[in-house]
Parts: structure tokens; sequence; C-alpha cells
């Protein structure tokens, strides 16, 4: 009997049960043997959906480790739970892939994807797969959870919160750089060590999870920095009806982007509206901007304040003698 049933299935359902099934651990994924999944939240609680896609040689190149792709695939999703203030739950994977993709690449595809699983606690439970002739494309719907309207939105911005970003911004964009053009790293004046931090954080993004409960308790608003800092903070505004005033020399820089912008100003714009730094910016009273602090802190990841809303629409950055930053693409788009 189990000869006959294992001849009757097809190609993709032994693909599924070869590398997917073993990520499959809730319950409510059934093994990966249903049409669907069920999640329940705690009482009291409501769901945060998300999902985002990435596709090769648009959000990583062919040569990429499978296991980095896969980890990314799933980080950029993590990343807007965080900054909704959600816990992650689970999530839904279509894969869609080309012939040429061996057995191999899958395998390291879905260690990749079973370890970032297991490391934020967000299970996989169901998906699809699908052949094209196109590149590697991977979408993933994530679900989070949290405590009944506390969701932190993009809305919540009042005049006079400060605005406060977490961790560096620009490393990706400069390393997107370093990947199309590596002998720049001389130019830019990077030691081993710095080369190795930018393009890191372009590879794989590390999403700020640690900062859902902070962000819950002390912040109006906020959004993951997915798009670049600029781009994604002028949202930010449009969708409070606010604007914002920030002090671009407040931006905090890893010393490998300070480097490189100390060789070439002209990154500035590079730094500010690259995207894929997946940071969290949000706004907090000003009464409240110690405490988040000191929670970003505990939780292993520092807030800086670089601003503060103002009324009006827009994000405008500016110099410290006050001059206007302007941008010739103010963030990325895909459109």
């Amino acid at each position: 009997m189990a000869k006959a049933r294992a001849e009757i299935q097809s190609g993709e359902d032994r693909l599924i049960a070869r590398y997917f099934k073993p990520l499959a651990r809730h319950p409510g994924a059934f093994g990966l043997e249903d049409d669907a999944a069920i999640l329940s939240p705690p009482a009291g609680h409501e769901v945060v959906l998300k999902t985002d896609a990435i596709v090769g040689g648009m959000h990583f190149f062919p040569n990429d480790p499978a296991a980095a792709v896969a980890r990314k695939a799933l980080r950029v999703n993590l990343s807007d739970l965080a900054a909704k203030g959600a816990k992650p739950a689970g999530f839904l994977l279509s894969l869609i892939l080309p012939k040429s993709v061996s057995g191999k690449w899958i395998a390291d595809f879905a260690r990749g994807l079973g370890a970032d699983a297991e490391r934020y606690n967000c299970p996989l439970m169901g998906g699809d797969t699908d052949r094209t002739n196109g590149p590697v494309t991977i979408s993933i719907a994530a679900f989070g959870t949290l405590p009944a309207g506390t969701m932190v939105r993009r809305s919540g911005a009042k005049v006079g919160d400060r605005v406060v970003v977490s961790g560096t911004i620009g490393d990706a964009a400069l390393g997107l750089k370093l990947r199309q053009a590596p002998a720049i790293a001389k130019h830019w004046n990077l030691d081993a060590a710095m080369r190795k931090h930018l393009l890191g954080r372009y590879l794989v993004p590390e999403p700020r999870n640690a900062l859902a409960e902070a962000l819950r308790a002390h912040a109006s608003a906020a959004m993951d920095v997915s798009d670049g800092l600029a781009g994604d903070l002028a949202k930010l505004c449009r969708a409070s009806g606010v604007a914002a005033e920030i002090n671009a020399a407040r931006v905090p820089l890893s010393p490998a982007a300070r480097k490189a912008l100390l060789a070439g100003g002209k990154l500035i714009e590079t730094i500010l509206t690259g995207g894929d730094d997946y940071e969290i910016v949000a706004t907090v009273a000003p009464s409240k901007v110690l405490s988040l602090m000191a929670a970003a802190r505990a939780a292993g990841v520092a807030f800086c304040e670089i601003g503060v809303v103002r009324p009006g629409q827009g994000a405008q950055f500016r110099t410290p003698s006050g001059k206007a930053l302007s941008f010739a693409r103010p963030s990325f788009s895909h459109f």
C-alpha cells in the first residue's frame, strides 16, 4: 500500500513532502496534507496580515546562496510585523521555480527557511509551488498576533511627536552598490570588515521583532523602512496628515556607511533613499522618548531621535546649517 501510494504522488507532492513538510510543525498546518491551514489567535488578540514577494534579479542576485534568499524572503515580511507591534505566528509560502533550479538549491533554501522559522517562532502553515520560464520568485504571506486594538499604524503621528529610527540607515543600499561594482570599496576606503558589513546587510536583513512590544507601548505611529527612510517617512506623514523635519546629521550610520559618505558626499541620497534597510521609523510623544529608548536598549536594539513632527505635509531633511536636502528620487519604487 505504501508503495502504491508513493507511485501516485506527483513531483510537486514529493518536493513538498521532502523539503517543506518538516518545516510545518504547527498543528494547524496539518502536515501540509490539506488544502488550507488553521490559525487561532490567543483570546483577546487580533491577527495582523502581511505579504511581500522577492524576485531573482530584482531583490537578490542569481548567485546568492539559496539559504540567504530564503531568510531574506521571510525576514522582509517579519519586518512589517515588527513595525506593527505584532508577534510572528506563521506564514504561507508560494515558491515559483525555473526548471534550471537544482535539488540542492531547493534543499539549501528549505534549510535556511527552516532555521529562520524556528529562530523567529514563525512556522510554515502551507503554500504552493509552481514552475516559471522567468526568475525564481518567492512570495510569503506572514501572520502575527497582538492584543486587540493595539496595532501601531502609520496614521497616528501627532504634531510635536519626535521621530526616531532603529539601527543604522543606508547600509543595504551601499551594499548593493558594492555588489554591482566591487572596486568601489577601495574608493570608499573600506577595510575588509566594513565591506563585509555592507554586503551582509544587503544580503540578509535583520528584522526588529524584538522591538514589537516597545512600539506598542510607546509609539504613536510606525512603519518599517524598506523603500528608503526619506520615502517611507513621507508615507507615514501622508497617512497621519502631518509633516516631519529631520536633521540629516542625526540619522544613525554604521562606521562603514560613515566612511563611504566621507569619501563621496553625494552618497547621502543613496543612504537616505536607497531602501532595503528593514529598520523601523516611528513617532513618539516627547514624554515617552526616553522610556522607548530604554525598552529598545533592553531588547538589544538602539533607537535614535532624528527629528520632530510639524504641521504640514511631507518629510524634509536638513543639514545642520538648516539647508534643505532635495533628492532626484525620494523613494525606491518598482513602478
